[in-house]
Protein backbone atom coordinates (compact mmCIF):
# COMPACT_ATOMS: atom_id res chain seq x y z
CA UNK A 1 0.00 0.00 0.00
CA UNK A 2 1.33 3.41 -0.97
CA UNK A 3 1.11 6.20 1.64
CA UNK A 4 -1.74 8.68 1.24
CA UNK A 5 -3.57 11.35 3.22
CA UNK A 6 -7.28 11.40 3.96
CA UNK A 7 -9.94 13.97 4.80
CA UNK A 8 -13.70 13.80 5.24
CA UNK A 9 -15.65 16.60 3.55
CA UNK A 10 -19.16 17.73 4.48
CA UNK A 11 -20.15 20.12 1.68
CA UNK A 12 -20.08 19.72 -2.13
CA UNK A 13 -18.20 23.03 -2.48
CA UNK A 14 -15.37 21.89 -0.23
CA UNK A 15 -15.31 18.45 -1.83
CA UNK A 16 -14.52 19.66 -5.35
CA UNK A 17 -11.96 22.15 -4.03
CA UNK A 18 -10.20 19.40 -2.07
CA UNK A 19 -10.27 17.02 -5.04
CA UNK A 20 -8.64 19.59 -7.33
CA UNK A 21 -5.33 18.89 -5.57
CA UNK A 22 -2.82 16.88 -7.60
CA UNK A 23 -3.18 13.15 -6.96
CA UNK A 24 -6.53 13.43 -5.15
CA UNK A 25 -9.39 10.96 -5.59
CA UNK A 26 -12.95 10.90 -4.31
CA UNK A 27 -13.96 7.97 -2.12
CA UNK A 28 -17.53 7.18 -1.13
CA UNK A 29 -18.48 3.51 -0.82
CA UNK A 30 -14.95 2.63 -1.93
CA UNK A 31 -15.99 -0.81 -3.17
CA UNK A 32 -13.94 -0.46 -6.37
CA UNK A 33 -11.29 2.13 -5.46
CA UNK A 34 -9.95 0.30 -2.42
CA UNK A 35 -9.40 -2.89 -4.42
CA UNK A 36 -7.52 -0.91 -7.07
CA UNK A 37 -5.38 0.77 -4.44
CA UNK A 38 -4.42 -2.57 -2.89
CA UNK A 39 -3.27 -3.78 -6.31
CA UNK A 40 -1.40 -0.48 -6.93
CA UNK A 41 -3.45 0.22 -10.04
CA UNK A 42 -4.79 3.41 -8.48
CA UNK A 43 -2.21 5.31 -6.42
CA UNK A 44 -3.88 8.48 -5.07
CA UNK A 45 -1.82 10.64 -2.76
CA UNK A 46 -4.94 12.10 -1.13
CA UNK A 47 -8.42 10.68 -0.55
CA UNK A 48 -11.45 12.97 -0.27
CA UNK A 49 -14.23 11.16 1.58
CA UNK A 50 -17.59 12.38 0.22
CA UNK A 51 -19.75 9.68 1.81
CA UNK A 52 -21.25 12.17 4.32
CA UNK A 53 -22.25 14.81 1.79
CA UNK A 54 -25.94 15.83 1.93
CA UNK A 55 -26.53 14.32 -1.51
CA UNK A 56 -28.38 11.11 -0.72
CA UNK A 57 -31.98 11.88 -1.63
CA UNK A 58 -34.36 10.93 -4.43
CA UNK A 59 -37.07 13.44 -5.19
CA UNK A 60 -39.69 14.16 -7.82
CA UNK A 61 -39.19 16.87 -10.41
CA UNK A 62 -41.92 19.24 -11.65
CA UNK A 63 -41.96 17.63 -15.10
CA UNK A 64 -42.67 14.17 -13.66
CA UNK A 65 -39.07 13.00 -13.71
CA UNK A 66 -36.89 11.96 -10.79
CA UNK A 67 -33.62 13.35 -9.40
CA UNK A 68 -31.34 10.81 -7.73
CA UNK A 69 -28.47 12.36 -5.84
CA UNK A 70 -25.03 10.85 -6.21
CA UNK A 71 -24.56 9.66 -2.62
CA UNK A 72 -27.79 7.68 -2.57
CA UNK A 73 -26.99 4.02 -1.99
CA UNK A 74 -27.70 1.47 -4.69
CA UNK A 75 -29.89 -0.62 -2.38
CA UNK A 76 -31.98 2.38 -1.35
CA UNK A 77 -32.58 3.50 -4.93
CA UNK A 78 -33.52 -0.01 -6.05
CA UNK A 79 -36.08 -0.22 -3.22
CA UNK A 80 -37.55 3.27 -3.70
CA UNK A 81 -41.28 2.86 -4.54
CA UNK A 82 -41.08 5.51 -7.28
CA UNK A 83 -38.18 3.74 -8.96
CA UNK A 84 -39.84 0.33 -8.69
CA UNK A 85 -43.11 1.62 -10.15
CA UNK A 86 -41.97 4.14 -12.79
CA UNK A 87 -38.43 3.00 -13.62
CA UNK A 88 -38.60 -0.74 -13.19
CA UNK A 89 -35.66 -1.32 -15.52
CA UNK A 90 -33.39 0.66 -13.17
CA UNK A 91 -34.49 -1.23 -10.08
CA UNK A 92 -33.92 -4.56 -11.83
CA UNK A 93 -30.46 -3.49 -13.02
CA UNK A 94 -29.39 -2.34 -9.56
CA UNK A 95 -30.59 -5.54 -7.91
CA UNK A 96 -28.67 -7.66 -10.41
CA UNK A 97 -25.35 -6.04 -9.47
CA UNK A 98 -22.81 -7.24 -6.90
CA UNK A 99 -24.24 -8.48 -3.58
CA UNK A 100 -26.66 -7.15 -0.98
CA UNK A 101 -23.79 -6.03 1.23
CA UNK A 102 -22.10 -4.12 -1.56
CA UNK A 103 -25.37 -2.52 -2.72
CA UNK A 104 -25.87 -1.25 0.82
CA UNK A 105 -22.49 0.50 0.63
CA UNK A 106 -22.04 1.47 -3.02
CA UNK A 107 -23.18 4.91 -4.16
CA UNK A 108 -24.95 5.90 -7.36
CA UNK A 109 -22.11 8.22 -8.37
CA UNK A 110 -19.47 5.62 -7.64
CA UNK A 111 -21.34 3.00 -9.65
CA UNK A 112 -21.14 5.23 -12.73
CA UNK A 113 -17.34 5.61 -12.56
CA UNK A 114 -16.29 2.11 -11.53
CA UNK A 115 -13.54 0.75 -13.72
CA UNK A 116 -13.35 -2.26 -16.00
CA UNK A 117 -12.93 -5.81 -14.69
CA UNK A 118 -10.58 -6.81 -17.53
CA UNK A 119 -8.06 -9.21 -15.92
CA UNK A 120 -5.18 -7.59 -17.81
CA UNK A 121 -6.13 -4.21 -16.34
CA UNK A 122 -5.89 -5.78 -12.88
CA UNK A 123 -2.52 -7.43 -13.61
CA UNK A 124 0.20 -4.78 -13.37
CA UNK A 125 2.62 -7.15 -15.13
CA UNK A 126 0.41 -7.27 -18.24
CA UNK A 127 0.27 -4.73 -21.06
CA UNK A 128 -2.75 -2.44 -20.70
CA UNK A 129 -3.31 0.89 -22.44
CA UNK A 130 -6.12 1.74 -20.04
CA UNK A 131 -3.86 1.39 -17.00
CA UNK A 132 -0.62 2.59 -18.63
CA UNK A 133 -1.10 4.38 -21.99
CA UNK A 134 1.24 3.15 -24.71
CA UNK A 135 1.83 -0.33 -23.28
CA UNK A 136 -0.45 -2.16 -25.67
CA UNK A 137 -3.46 -4.39 -25.04
CA UNK A 138 -2.72 -7.94 -23.90
CA UNK A 139 -6.36 -8.92 -24.31
CA UNK A 140 -6.26 -8.61 -28.11
CA UNK A 141 -4.42 -11.91 -28.47
CA UNK A 142 -4.97 -13.18 -24.94
CA UNK A 143 -7.87 -14.56 -22.93
CA UNK A 144 -10.66 -12.31 -24.21
CA UNK A 145 -13.83 -14.28 -23.47
CA UNK A 146 -15.41 -11.43 -21.44
CA UNK A 147 -14.33 -8.62 -23.74
CA UNK A 148 -16.05 -6.19 -26.09
CA UNK A 149 -17.61 -6.96 -29.45
CA UNK A 150 -18.94 -3.44 -30.15
CA UNK A 151 -17.20 -0.07 -30.15
CA UNK A 152 -13.75 -1.50 -29.37
CA UNK A 153 -10.43 -0.54 -30.94
CA UNK A 154 -6.95 -1.97 -31.35
CA UNK A 155 -5.99 -0.02 -28.24
CA UNK A 156 -8.57 -1.58 -25.90
CA UNK A 157 -11.34 -4.19 -25.94
CA UNK A 158 -12.34 -3.90 -22.26
CA UNK A 159 -15.99 -3.65 -21.24
CA UNK A 160 -17.77 -1.35 -18.82
CA UNK A 161 -18.99 -3.28 -15.75
CA UNK A 162 -21.98 -1.24 -14.52
CA UNK A 163 -25.47 -2.73 -14.72
CA UNK A 164 -27.09 0.50 -13.56
CA UNK A 165 -25.51 2.55 -16.35
CA UNK A 166 -27.08 0.27 -18.98
CA UNK A 167 -30.54 0.91 -17.58
CA UNK A 168 -29.84 4.64 -17.36
CA UNK A 169 -28.81 4.63 -21.01
CA UNK A 170 -32.18 3.16 -22.03
CA UNK A 171 -33.92 5.67 -19.76
CA UNK A 172 -32.04 8.57 -21.42
CA UNK A 173 -30.77 9.81 -18.08
CA UNK A 174 -28.58 12.87 -17.61
CA UNK A 175 -25.55 13.14 -15.34
CA UNK A 176 -25.02 16.36 -13.37
CA UNK A 177 -21.45 17.45 -12.54
CA UNK A 178 -20.00 20.07 -10.17
CA UNK A 179 -16.59 21.64 -10.89
CA UNK A 180 -14.08 23.23 -8.47
CA UNK A 181 -15.13 26.71 -9.68
CA UNK A 182 -18.70 25.78 -8.63
CA UNK A 183 -19.99 25.67 -12.20
CA UNK A 184 -22.26 22.79 -13.18
CA UNK A 185 -22.59 20.75 -16.34
CA UNK A 186 -25.07 18.15 -17.54
CA UNK A 187 -24.42 15.34 -19.99
CA UNK A 188 -26.69 12.74 -21.49
CA UNK A 189 -25.34 9.47 -20.17
CA UNK A 190 -24.41 8.32 -23.65
CA UNK A 191 -22.20 11.41 -23.98
CA UNK A 192 -20.74 11.03 -20.48
CA UNK A 193 -18.72 7.93 -21.43
CA UNK A 194 -15.96 7.85 -24.04
CA UNK A 195 -15.14 5.09 -26.52
CA UNK A 196 -11.55 3.77 -26.37
CA UNK A 197 -10.22 4.82 -29.81
CA UNK A 198 -6.53 5.54 -29.09
CA UNK A 199 -7.08 6.90 -25.57
CA UNK A 200 -8.80 4.16 -23.52
CA UNK A 201 -7.46 5.67 -20.29
CA UNK A 202 -9.89 8.58 -20.82
CA UNK A 203 -13.14 6.94 -19.80
CA UNK A 204 -15.51 9.85 -19.13
CA UNK A 205 -15.85 13.58 -19.72
CA UNK A 206 -15.04 14.31 -16.06
CA UNK A 207 -12.39 17.00 -15.61
CA UNK A 208 -9.92 17.07 -12.67
CA UNK A 209 -11.76 17.79 -9.44
CA UNK A 210 -15.20 17.45 -11.03
CA UNK A 211 -17.76 15.44 -9.07
CA UNK A 212 -21.01 13.72 -10.01
CA UNK A 213 -23.81 15.28 -7.97
CA UNK A 214 -26.96 13.68 -9.40
CA UNK A 215 -28.64 11.52 -12.01
CA UNK A 216 -31.69 13.08 -13.68
CA UNK A 217 -34.39 10.76 -15.01
CA UNK A 218 -36.96 12.08 -17.49
CA UNK A 219 -40.65 11.25 -17.03
CA UNK A 220 -41.29 7.55 -17.74
CA UNK A 221 -42.36 6.96 -21.34
CA UNK A 222 -43.56 3.34 -21.37
CA UNK A 223 -44.56 0.52 -19.04
CA UNK A 224 -42.74 -2.32 -20.79
CA UNK A 225 -39.42 -2.06 -18.97
CA UNK A 226 -37.10 -5.03 -18.47
CA UNK A 227 -33.45 -5.68 -17.62
CA UNK A 228 -31.91 -9.07 -18.29
CA UNK A 229 -28.38 -10.05 -17.28
CA UNK A 230 -26.63 -13.17 -18.58
CA UNK A 231 -23.64 -14.24 -16.48
CA UNK A 232 -21.57 -17.26 -15.59
CA UNK A 233 -23.18 -17.65 -12.16
CA UNK A 234 -26.44 -16.51 -10.63
CA UNK A 235 -25.12 -13.75 -8.35
CA UNK A 236 -22.09 -11.61 -7.56
CA UNK A 237 -20.90 -11.75 -11.15
CA UNK A 238 -20.45 -9.28 -13.99
CA UNK A 239 -22.44 -9.56 -17.21
CA UNK A 240 -21.35 -11.51 -20.23
CA UNK A 241 -24.25 -9.75 -21.93
CA UNK A 242 -27.04 -7.65 -20.50
CA UNK A 243 -29.95 -5.84 -22.12
CA UNK A 244 -32.15 -2.98 -20.95
CA UNK A 245 -35.38 -2.54 -22.89
CA UNK A 246 -38.16 0.04 -22.75
CA UNK A 247 -41.14 -0.85 -24.92
CA UNK A 248 -44.47 0.78 -25.62
CA UNK A 249 -47.14 -0.98 -27.69
CA UNK A 250 -50.49 0.24 -28.98
CA UNK A 251 -52.84 -2.02 -30.93
CA UNK A 252 -50.04 -4.48 -31.48
CA UNK A 253 -47.67 -1.87 -32.95
CA UNK A 254 -44.47 -0.71 -31.24
CA UNK A 255 -44.69 3.00 -30.43
CA UNK A 256 -41.75 3.32 -28.03
CA UNK A 257 -38.48 1.43 -28.29
CA UNK A 258 -35.24 1.92 -26.41
CA UNK A 259 -32.49 -0.66 -26.28
CA UNK A 260 -29.17 -0.65 -24.45
CA UNK A 261 -26.60 -3.41 -24.01
CA UNK A 262 -24.09 -4.10 -21.26
CA UNK A 263 -21.07 -6.39 -21.21
CA UNK A 264 -20.40 -5.90 -24.94
CA UNK A 265 -18.69 -2.52 -25.18
CA UNK A 266 -16.39 -0.03 -23.48
CA UNK A 267 -19.48 1.91 -22.36
CA UNK A 268 -23.21 1.22 -22.00
CA UNK A 269 -24.19 0.58 -25.62
CA UNK A 270 -27.36 2.29 -26.81
CA UNK A 271 -28.54 0.62 -30.00
CA UNK A 272 -30.33 3.13 -32.20
CA UNK A 273 -30.19 0.53 -34.97
CA UNK A 274 -32.35 -1.88 -32.98
CA UNK A 275 -34.73 0.93 -32.02
CA UNK A 276 -35.18 1.99 -35.65
CA UNK A 277 -35.95 -1.62 -36.60
CA UNK A 278 -38.62 -1.83 -33.88
CA UNK A 279 -40.51 1.47 -34.12
CA UNK A 280 -43.74 1.28 -36.07
CA UNK A 281 -43.48 -2.48 -36.52
CA UNK A 282 -45.71 -5.27 -35.24
CA UNK A 283 -44.70 -6.62 -31.84
CA UNK A 284 -43.71 -10.08 -33.04
CA UNK A 285 -40.76 -12.42 -32.65
CA UNK A 286 -39.83 -11.80 -36.29
CA UNK A 287 -39.57 -8.06 -35.63
CA UNK A 288 -37.42 -8.73 -32.57
CA UNK A 289 -35.10 -10.95 -34.57
CA UNK A 290 -34.70 -8.28 -37.24
CA UNK A 291 -33.89 -5.74 -34.51
CA UNK A 292 -31.34 -8.09 -32.97
CA UNK A 293 -29.58 -8.53 -36.31
CA UNK A 294 -29.50 -4.76 -36.78
CA UNK A 295 -28.10 -4.21 -33.27
CA UNK A 296 -25.17 -6.59 -33.76
CA UNK A 297 -24.46 -5.97 -37.43
CA UNK A 298 -21.17 -4.19 -36.69
CA UNK A 299 -20.04 -6.55 -33.95
CA UNK A 300 -16.59 -8.15 -34.12
CA UNK A 301 -15.28 -10.86 -31.83
CA UNK A 302 -11.66 -11.67 -31.02
CA UNK A 303 -12.01 -15.44 -30.98
CA UNK A 304 -12.97 -16.46 -27.48
CA UNK A 305 -15.70 -13.81 -27.22
CA UNK A 306 -17.33 -14.56 -30.59
CA UNK A 307 -20.18 -16.29 -28.75
CA UNK A 308 -21.28 -12.94 -27.30
CA UNK A 309 -22.63 -11.81 -30.66
CA UNK A 310 -25.23 -14.57 -30.90
CA UNK A 311 -25.85 -14.43 -27.15
CA UNK A 312 -26.62 -10.70 -27.36
CA UNK A 313 -29.11 -11.29 -30.19
CA UNK A 314 -30.96 -14.00 -28.30
CA UNK A 315 -30.93 -12.03 -25.06
CA UNK A 316 -32.44 -9.02 -26.81
CA UNK A 317 -35.23 -11.10 -28.35
CA UNK A 318 -36.11 -12.67 -25.03
CA UNK A 319 -36.02 -9.35 -23.18
CA UNK A 320 -38.25 -7.69 -25.77
CA UNK A 321 -40.75 -10.55 -25.44
CA UNK A 322 -40.80 -10.12 -21.66
CA UNK A 323 -41.28 -6.35 -22.02
CA UNK A 324 -44.17 -7.03 -24.40
CA UNK A 325 -45.86 -9.16 -21.74
CA UNK A 326 -45.53 -6.30 -19.25
CA UNK A 327 -47.16 -3.95 -21.76
CA UNK A 328 -50.05 -6.41 -22.16
CA UNK A 329 -50.57 -6.70 -18.40
CA UNK A 330 -50.64 -2.92 -17.97
CA UNK A 331 -53.03 -2.47 -20.87
CA UNK A 332 -50.67 -0.28 -22.91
Amino acid sequence: MKPFTYERILTPRDAVLAASRYGAKFISGGTNLLDLMKLEIEQPTHLVDISRLPLDRCYDLPDGGLRIEAQARNADVAADPRVRKRYRVLSEALLSGASGQLRNKASIGGNLVQRTRCPYFYDIAAACNKRSPGQGCAALDGVNRIHAVLGASDSCIATHPSDMAVALSALEAEIELLAPDQSTRRFAINEFYCLPATTPHIETVLKPGEMITAVILPPPSATGQRYRKVRDRASYEFALVSVAVILGIESGVITTARVAFGGVAHKPWRSTEAEAALLGKAATLTTYQVAAEAALRGAAGRGQNDFKIELAKRTLCRTLAEAQQLCTRSGS
